[in-house]
């Protein structure tokens, strides 16, 4: 834990998806990220070249127009020090090379092209000379999780092997998916296809299927799910229960919640945690007098309102920044004899912290040391980030330290707030060299960990790095995502970087992901600037209007 010198030290410093018409989109000769069948504009012509195998390539529609983007110093510029590190880092080979491609390489190219449909993926690794004992089904999932048509089409084709089979989990997996993706027809239809299998749905599977449902706001469906999960060999227990209703509350339909909970709740035996949800439901609605009816039902049925109970007060009430009734509800909780807990905690200080109350933000943690409340790897992120957002990022880089000392590893989370932290405040090589540290530490990242680095890189204009960049992720097999694509088309078009811009625009809507108003916009007002009508109709033309499929289930 941190000693009691260095906290007064910083208190005294303190201060108060979609379907699209891919067809079309082959006339334009796109070459979506990592492959290679066109020539890009303005990069390097060498085979080997790491900015050329890993950038997508300039739509031929852009690159064939004058748009004004001219290659700069800051292109190809790297830190020093970080410099064996960027270099040595595997690459992903997709040009001739003298080294032969592995087999997940040979895949992965196959599957960044294009794709109208699923049963056009299989059959162009049907084509192909590849097995599937060749690869990791589950590694090319991973991917490709934000590219259902490639995810699914990987899946189909390698069930169709010849002694292969999927695990559940992998089917679990292609589940959540497709209902991130919001196909629910075919979702519907791989769990018909798991219920012939015997023993493959499980309670997991259907917890992903109702939480994306919720999360699509079709709370009737997923309680309907919920009704039939008998059919699909679950029980319909209060664990089953508890997960519908997490799910609705998610998914912010309490209301939902509510009406499941009252027509289940005389079928299925209920527990503490049933009523929790509920609260938390009601307190992340703001209707605390709701909340307060639900915590009375519990008391009701003969179950004590806990910690976890009045912690979700607590974050309602910081919230709102109305840290008097914060304090109320903590006096509620010790007269009742329930402990605050390090979440409890960690909600209170990070309240204080946003609300620029740094120095009632670290009292916090002497209030934890009264209760022998040890922090965790979350108290700590939590620390750093309001102490990063105060400017002082010397104390944040001896807290982050000073947790390994403690014996609490950082986790994704924590590395996240400081690389974020660092490139908020343009500090390039602090940023990477977290990144580097976190891979020494075995510490997998997540897309979150890179969209900072890449918004800095973009803009700094710093390519290299970039590229670096995106390769790393497809090495960790990170797939990028909706908020990512915007992140990189609004980046390097403020950069003036409108070829590359155009190129992560087209491969955002081949891979099914239709691009906000705002992007197009800003993406077409910047081609007209620059004279290119080709590319500014070609853009419009890219993003249909398309209504959303319904289902019933």
């Amino acid at each position: 834990m941190l000693r009691k010198h260095q906290i007064l030290s910083l208190a005294s410093s303190s201060n108060p998806q979609r379907n699209i018409n891919v067809n079309s989109l082959k006339l334009f000769g796109f070459s979506p990220l990592f492959t290679s069948t066109s020539t890009s504009t303005n990069l390097s012509a060498s085979p080997d070249s790491s900015l050329t195998s890993e950038l997508p390539d300039i739509p031929s529609w852009v690159s064939k127009q004058n748009t004004g983007t001219q290659p700069s110093g800051d292109d190809d510029f790297v830190i020093p020090s970080l410099a064996t590190w960027i270099e040595n880092h595997p690459k992903v080979r997709l040009f001739p090379t003298k080294k032969p491609e592995t087999p997940v390489e040979k895949i992965t190219k196959i599957l960044k092209c294009p794709y109208p449909s699923p049963e056009i993926v299989v059959q162009a690794l049907n084509a192909s000379d590849l097995s599937v004992s060749d690869v990791s089904v589950d590694q090319l999932l991973k991917r490709f999780s934000n590219s259902w048509i490639s995810a699914y089409g990987v899946f189909i084709w390698a069930k169709t092997q010849s002694g292969y089979t999927h695990t559940p989990e992998l089917y679990n997996f292609m589940v959540d998916v497709l209902g991130k993706a919001k196909m629910f027809d075919l979702l519907l239809d791989l769990i018909e296809e798991m219920k012939q299998l015997k023993g493959y749905i499980n309670l997991d599977t259907i917890f992903k299927v109702m939480r994306r449902l919720a999360n699509a706001r079709r709370f009737s469906e997923a309680i309907e799910v919920f009704r039939r999960i008998e059919e699909l060999g679950v029980e319909k227990d209060v664990m089953a229960l508890n997960g519908l209703l997490d799910a609705l509350v998610k998914g912010d339909g309490v209301e939902h919640a509510c009406e499941a909970f009252v027509e289940l709740k005389e079928c299925i035996p209920l527990n503490s945690n049933t009523f929790n949800i509920l609260v938390h439901g009601f307190c992340k609605a703001r209707r605390l007098s709701d909340a307060r009816k639900i915590l009375n039902e519990m008391n009701e049925q003969g179950f004590q309102p806990c910690t976890v109970s009045f912690t979700c007060f607590i974050e309602a009430y910081c919230r709102e920044k109305d840290f008097r009734n914060v304090d109320a509800i903590l006096d509620e909780m010790k007269e009742k004899g329930c402990r605050p807990n390090a979440v409890t905690y960690t909600i209170i200080m990070h309240a204080r912290g946003k609300a620029g109350e740094i120095g009632k933000a670290l009292e916090v943690y002497e209030m934890m040391k009264k209760d022998s409340c040890l922090p965790d790897s979350s108290f700590y992120g939590s620390l750093i980030f309001i102490l990063s957002k105060a400017g002082r990022l010397k104390d944040a880089d001896e807290i982050f330290e000073d947790m390994v000392k403690q014996g609490v590893k950082p986790n994704a989370l924590t590395y996240n707030t400081m690389i974020s932290s660092s490139c908020g405040h343009s500090l390039e090589e602090k940023a990477l060299k977290l990144l580097k540290r976190m891979e020494e530490d075995s510490c997998k990242p997540n897309i979150s960990t890179y969209a900072p680095l890449l918004k800095m890189c973009c803009r700094k204009k710093r390519m290299k790095v970039l590229n670096f960049l995106l390769s790393h992720i497809l090495n960790n097999d990170v797939s990028i995502d909706h908020t990512t694509y915007t992140l990189l088309v609004r980046g390097l078009c403020n950069s003036g970087k409108l070829e590359q811009a155009c190129a992560f625009f087209e491969e955002m809507v081949l891979k099914g992901m239709i691009p906000k108003g705002s992007i197009c916009t800003m993406l077409v007002e910047k081609l007209e600037k620059e004279d290119t009508i080709e590319a500014k109709q070609k853009v419009q033309e890219l993003v249909p209007n398309v209504q959303e499929p319904k289902i019933t289930v």
